[in-house]
């Protein structure tokens, strides 16, 4: 049976040696987490930050919601440059900017300073999503979900080790020594980067930065993939904020009394879904995307019933932590591998569209969660993650047939 044109391309693309060696995918890896954990030191902090500077409580909220700010815009304005300028370079100087962003918030000495500065490392903190895509494009077709999977795993344990970290170096050095720490190692990771990053052949473009702006919207029109990955992106942060953002209410409360630095290092219990993410990726390139969806979505909503019972023990909130993150993430790794492969040559805005499906899930889960706690407590909440769980598998079971397949999206690719 003869090949067609299609498979000959791909099977070529898979012979090709791959630049991205196992120490440049560590170093990819590293510099996400690195990356994203900036964006998330401060949560822990707030208190001590307010303290030190003299802000209001009201105003200390405000460090947060600058720091998401700057990452929506990062999103937006930033992310989709790497497809029209050499990428290597656009990283290195986001990294590069990043450092000095991060000396800024630790030398502030008013409020206004902290967060113009907390709002420059969100929207440099964006870099995250340029080195998933960038990684990617370097990865042969067969191993593209299995290196989305690796780096994407430095991602979930830089958001989990951020609070301890910044806990820990708090309590010995004070809240600027987390930035100012954190600065060297970016600047240690920018020169890494630098000397190892593979270069690419120029890409010689003429579309205007605000038709590639505006080109993000295209292809949410144009690709069915992308949309409806983009939906489950939504569904699902908006599943996981709903858990973690009133969690600190039963936690801190009564028989629990857990204190901010114990309520943080619980969250380590996700750990597991950086084994999600890497498994996730193999997965998928074995043609398994659909499959390890419908289970990953399975497994969110069955986690709602241990978590539901955290009045009888904490052991069953754990449970249902590791079961929810696992489920999250393999469901977020194969999204990313699927819409990689709808158009290899514009990942970069492929990214930036489908994280902000990312983070419009995230701030209504946030929102919604705190507002249900207030008015129906912690049962109130789990009734209304289980909802969410439950709309997002009806979602992705109604859209089953209008997805292609892997091996359809190989071809696609490859022609």
């Amino acid at each position: 049976m003869k090949s067609t044109p299609g498979e000959r391309a791909a099977a070529t693309a898979d012979l090709q040696v791959s630049p991205l060696t196992r120490s440049v995918t560590l170093l990819f890896t590293v510099a996400s987490g690195l990356a994203v954990a900036n964006a998330y030191f401060a949560h822990p902090l707030l208190d001590v930050m307010a303290d030190d500077l003299g802000l209001s409580p009201a105003t200390a909220g405000l460090i947060v919601g600058a720091t998401q700010l700057g990452y929506g815009l990062g999103l937006i304005l930033l992310v989709p440059l790497g497809d029209i300028i050499d990428r290597r370079k656009l990283i290195i100087a986001h990294v590069s900017l990043s450092v000095l962003a991060l000396i800024s918030v630790g030398i502030s000495t008013t409020g206004a300073m902290l967060l113009a500065s907390m709002a420059a490392v969100g929207l440099l903190a964006v870099v995250t999503q340029s080195l998933v895509a960038y990684a990617a494009s370097l990865a042969r077709p067969s191993e593209r979900g299995q290196v989305v999977g690796v780096v994407t795993s430095g991602i979930v344990l830089g958001i989990l080790l951020a609070r301890t970290v910044a806990g820990t170096l708090t309590d010995l050095a004070g809240w600027r020594t987390v930035y100012l720490a954190s600065a060297a190692c970016t600047l240690v990771i920018a020169a890494l980067l630098y000397n190892r990053l593979p270069r690419q052949e120029t890409r010689h473009t003429t579309i205007s930065y605000p038709r590639l702006l505006g080109s993000i919207a295209t292809l949410l029109l144009d690709e069915r993939v992308l949309r409806i990955r983009a939906v489950i992106a939504m569904l699902i942060f908006a599943n996981i904020t709903t858990l973690l953002t009133p969690l600190a209410f039963p936690l801190g409360a009564p028989p629990f009394s857990l204190s901010h630095t114990e309520i943080g290092l619980f969250g380590l219990a996700g750990a597991a879904g950086a084994l999600g993410a890497a498994r996730a990726g193999r997965w998928t390139d074995r043609g398994l995307g659909q499959r390890t969806t419908g289970i990953a979505l399975g497994l969110m909503l069955f986690a709602w019933l241990p978590i539901s019972l955290l009045g009888q023990s904490i052991v069953w909130l754990v449970a249902g932590v590791i079961i929810i993150d696992f489920g999250l993430q393999a469901t977020h790794v194969t999204n990313q591998a699927m819409i990689y492969r709808v158009r290899p040559e514009a990942q970069n805005r492929l990214t930036a569209a489908y994280m902000i499906f990312y983070s419009i899930g995230s701030a209504l889960g946030s929102s919604f969660s705190t507002f249900v706690y207030s008015r129906a407590g912690w049962e109130g909440v789990c009734l209304l993650g289980a909802g969410i769980s439950t709309m997002t598998l009806i979602f992705w079971a109604a859209t089953l047939r209008a997805t292609p397949s892997m091996a359809t999206q190989r071809l696609n690719a490859a022609e």
